[in-house]
């Protein structure tokens, strides 16, 4: 189920049907074939109802990027749509054969980074012979180790790259020596040049002509346009070219969460080290205000606070997003908060061209807004959109893929009775293992029995952590520090001799497949670990039938093997035990602490110790 929001300049052909050229107020954008599933019959049989949120769920929106000329929809399944500005067709598929994993849209280029660590792009920068075809720009690297891709950023006309080597490439336009090289030798490339080593973040944006690098030191580098002090260097420093990469001194303290950057002026968001619990967020801009996009009525030309009563002690910015001239932030109060230009309704407000200073916009009723932190926010030239994604925890996986790819082999090795070798990366111990356990875990080592390596199993793998975007913020922050992560994942879950496409375990239900990494498996259940780890055994992939499970069983089931938690907004029932007790001893799940069974009752028993409480208080 999808909850997009839009408000702004509703381009031709217009993203919202029927609707005026000018959106003042957030208004529910909706597919064309949402508009058709409103009409179907009521009465299809289970079975097409399954089928109809299958491809429900297929439509799930990950990402939205939005530049002048064209809006990408990327959906969690992979699949990517774009609506073209100066077309009168109907939104187009992007044509890319690999798992889609992000797309950036500037106002001359568009690119996509796949699952396999590609990038592919087009446009006048990139392919001046046909801007309209998407060529692999990541294959054009020189160095043939640095092709896998982690993350991609735009500029005005330019893309940058930052590879699983932590190095830092930039492609297209260099007129402002925006890729960090003389303008006058060099004013445009199509093929990806190095600008940097050691950088663990890559900060521009859709219409910005300067770029910001971030090295793993935590030190920050700029380049580029800086004619409205743009880049924050301070006002003695103001020139209109900086064409080598310049370290930014004077920043905030703190931890540089964002940048983001447009013509004229730039936003920073630090993160307060000083607080443990409850980080402190902040905002930062330097750059020209007449543009509208300070969020205050003069230029600063170094990094400095932006200031509001709307920004309480007890609330947090949850995200943010800057338009060419406008920008828009979300707290964790459910609170849409904007500045800038607002010509086209952009800020989502009606009345006024610009807004300098922060302002509170008027959202309706959100569908999920249980959860705020599930909400994003995509601001374009001229339109804004507001869009519930929330993080699936297999992300987890995804993000560990990352750094497994980098340089060094950091494993260390579990010898099993059987004698086979597990690996458990030093990236997840570092994660899972508390200081006062180092100990304990060197002595389990040395021992290498099967039952010792079971236990670091648990301490490692089987943490009681549930995965939530804390998870991902410390995931993100190793991602970002001094150490050198492998270089490859082809020792991720047990055999080094498996092929890519067999560290999967596929188990089907009512003729849909699920993938679950079989380390995953092997940590909760016995059978698996038996089957897994059995030299005899067929280790191939075997598929199991788990039919007997309803919908609501095999989602706590799915949810259990990730994370070892319960949802906590899941009714458990009788049934629902006994259908899962069924698969407990099958599978012979028991041996996990926590166990299933245990957190189902502990929860069934809680639930209705509440539901006696209520009655008894009416």
């Amino acid at each position: 189920m999808n909850e997009i929001l839009f408000f702004g300049r509703n381009k031709n052909p217009k993203l919202i049907k029927n609707k005026s050229n000018r959106i003042t107020k957030p208004t529910q954008f909706k597919f064309e074939n949402e508009n058709e599933n409103e009409n179907e019959n009521e009465n299809e049989n289970e079975n097409e109802n399954e089928n109809e949120n299958e491809n429900e769920n297929e439509k799930q929106i990950k990402q939205i990027s939005t530049g002048d000329f064209s809006t990408i929809f990327l959906f969690k399944n992979g699949k990517a749509i774009e609506y073209l500005r100066d077309s009168n067709q109907n939104p187009e598929k992007i044509q890319i054969k690999e798992n889609i994993q992000k797309v950036t849209a500037d106002v001359r280029n568009e690119a996509i980074l796949t699952k396999e660590g590609n990038v592919f792009a087009k446009g006048r920068d990139i392919n001046t012979k046909n801007p309209n075809e998407f060529i692999n720009i990541s294959s054009l690297i020189k160095d043939k180790n640095d092709r896998i891709i982690e993350d991609i950023v735009s500029g005005w006309s330019s893309i940058y790259l930052l590879t699983s080597n932590q190095n830092a490439y930039g492609i297209g336009g260099n007129f402002y020596g925006q890729l960090g090289f003389d303008s006058e030798t060099l004013k445009n490339t199509e093929k990806p040049i190095l600008m940097m080593k050691n950088v663990s973040k890559i900060f521009s944006g859709n219409s910005s002509c300067h770029v910001f690098l971030l090295n793993s030191n935590q030190e920050l580098f700029g380049c580029g346009d800086n004619g409205s002090g743009q880049l924050g260097l301070g006002e003695s420093r103001k020139q209109t070219k900086i064409q080598k990469l310049t370290q930014i001194q004077n920043i905030p303290k703190g931890k540089i969460i964002d940048i983001q950057s447009v013509s004229m002026h730039s936003i920073m968001l630090i993160e307060n080290e000083n607080e443990n619990e409850n980080p402190k967020r902040k905002l930062y801009s330097c750059g020209d205000y007449h543009y509208n996009g300070l969020g205050k009525n003069e230029n600063t030309y170094e990094f400095t606070e932006i200031k509001s009563y709307l920004f309480e002690n007890d609330d947090n910015i949850l995200d943010f997003s800057v338009g060419n001239r406008h920008t828009l932030i979300l707290t964790s109060k459910s609170k849409l908060i904007g500045f800038g230009n607002n010509r086209h309704g952009q800020l989502g407000i009606i009345n006024g061209n610009y807004q300098l200073i922060p302002i509170q916009i008027e959202l309706p009723k959100l569908r999920f807004n249980e959860d705020i932190s599930n909400y994003h926010l995509s601001c374009g030239y001229r339109n804004s959109f507001l869009y519930y994604s929330p993080l699936p925890f297999s992300n987890l996986e995804e993000d560990l893929i990352k750094l497994f790819r980098r340089k060094e082999f950091c494993n260390i090795s579990f010898k099993t009775k059987n004698g086979e070798i597990i690996e458990a990366h030093k990236l997840i111990l570092k994660y899972r293992l508390k200081q006062n356990q180092n100990e304990k875990l060197q002595e389990i080592i040395s021992k290498k029995s099967i039952k010792e390596s079971n236990q670091i199993f648990e301490i490692i793998y089987s943490n009681n952590s549930k995965i939530n975007p804390k998870l991902y913020s410390e995931i993100k922050e190793i991602i970002n520090s001094n150490e050198k992560i492998e270089e490859t994942i082809k020792r991720i879950y047990l055999n080094e001799n498996e092929n890519k496409n067999e560290k999967d375990f596929i188990i089907e239900r009512k003729e849909k497949q699920y993938k679950f990494p079989k380390l995953i498996l092997i940590m909760r259940s016995e059978l698996y670990r038996g089957m897994f780890l059995s030299v005899t055994n067929d280790t191939s992939n075997k598929v199991t039938d788990y039919s007997e499970l309803s919908n609501k069983s095999f989602q706590i089931f799915e949810y259990w093997i990730y994370s070892n938690q319960i949802k906590d907004e899941i009714q458990i029932t009788q049934e629902i035990i006994n259908e899962i007790q069924i698969g407990i001893d099958y599978f012979q799940l028991n041996q996990t602490y926590p166990n299933l069974f245990d957190l189902l009752i502990k929860k069934f028993n809680n639930q209705n110790q509440n539901q006696n409480q209520n009655q008894n208080q009416n």
